[in-house]
């Protein structure tokens, strides 16, 4: 029999203000800048993420921890608007949610974040009665998400037990220690690092490097390399895509939306390089509208611009 939910996204809830214009620049003692733009909306690695996978058609369950708040209210009802059953979502009152704003210049930004709620999460949360209901385990943001770094592994081992592959995205780390990952690593399916990140964590002196040290990690690497596209390798497996030219508006979630398209992919049992061409068509699509879910793909958009319909 099959499972009720393709996905299980375990992972921090906020959403992002964001505030655009060229050139932008803050300035202190009270000097007041004016800005093109102002909008609110979905934000956070994971929840970007699993609207992108809900897009394209896959059963999402989202499980976090946000207060009972303005902002905690609407990242649930955008979230479930998207198709994502939020059902499993804590809500607790003595939380405040996490908010981010982002100084949107193009293609280059700033994020400032309140963490909130965001560090509350915690690996013994996610049960193992939700565990059996899916099929694959999926967490980002892992340096932000510190309540559920300690039981991660053993989250991501028992998920395995059940049944489930698992990926993981570990984000920047805003400490520049990148500790902690190698554990969980072990029993990661799919890693999504960038390229900035893959170089960090293996000390490698180039992407190709970096690459081949995470795949003695995990069974599948996956790492997205901006205006370059991505690079994926499965054993000795490798393989390349190429970004799509698409009018940017902002590049915030692009990462979460390659996520959600190689994990279609991967679920659905197509070749590596299929699911790196889908992942990167809807990174790529992802951008052409502020925020990072309004300019997701569908599948048939998707599949379409990265050749394969």
């Amino acid at each position: 029999m099959g499972r009720e939910f393709d996905l299980l996204v375990a992972g921090e809830i906020n959403p992002d203000l964001i505030v655009s214009g060229p050139g932008l620049e803050p300035h202190f003692n009270q000097q007041e800048v004016l800005v093109e733009s102002a909008l609110l909306t979905i934000g956070s690695s994971s929840a970007i993420f699993a609207c992108g996978a809900a897009r394209l058609g896959l059963r999402v369950a989202f499980i976090g921890v946000c207060g009972k708040d303005v902002f905690g209210k609407y990242m649930l009802d955008s979230m479930a608007e998207r198709g994502v059953d939020v059902r499993p979502v804590i809500i607790d009152p003595d939380q405040q949610t996490g908010l981010s704003v982002i100084l949107n210049r193009g293609v280059d930004r700033a994020i400032l974040t309140h963490m909130g709620s965001i560090v509350s999460l915690r690996a013994e949360q996610v049960s193992d009665a939700w565990l059996a209901r899916v099929r694959h385990l999926h967490v980002a943001s892992y340096f932000l998400q510190t309540g559920l770094q300690a039981g991660l592994p053993d989250l991501f081992w028992r998920a395995r037990s059940l049944g489930l592959t698992t990926s993981l995205d570990p984000n920047w780390d805003p400490a520049g220690e990148w500790l902690g990952l190698a554990q969980a690593l072990q029993s990661t399916t799919v890693f999504f690092p960038n390229a900035s990140e893959a170089l960090a964590l293996s000390q490698a002196a180039d992407v190709a490097g970096a690459v081949q040290v995470l795949a003695g990690w995990v069974s599948i690497v996956a790492v997205k390399l901006g205006a370059q596209g991505a690079l994926a390798r499965s054993s000795d497996h490798v393989v390349r895509a190429a970004a799509l030219r698409t009018q940017i508006a902002d590049t915030v979630g692009a990462g979460d939306s390659f996520d959600a398209g190689f994990i279609y992919g991967y679920l659905n049992g197509w070749p590596l390089d299929a699911s790196l061409k889908l992942a990167v068509a809807c990174g790529s699509l992802s951008t052409r509208a502020f925020g990072g879910t309004d300019a997701q793909p569908t599948l048939p958009e998707a599949m379409q611009a990265a050749g394969l319909a």
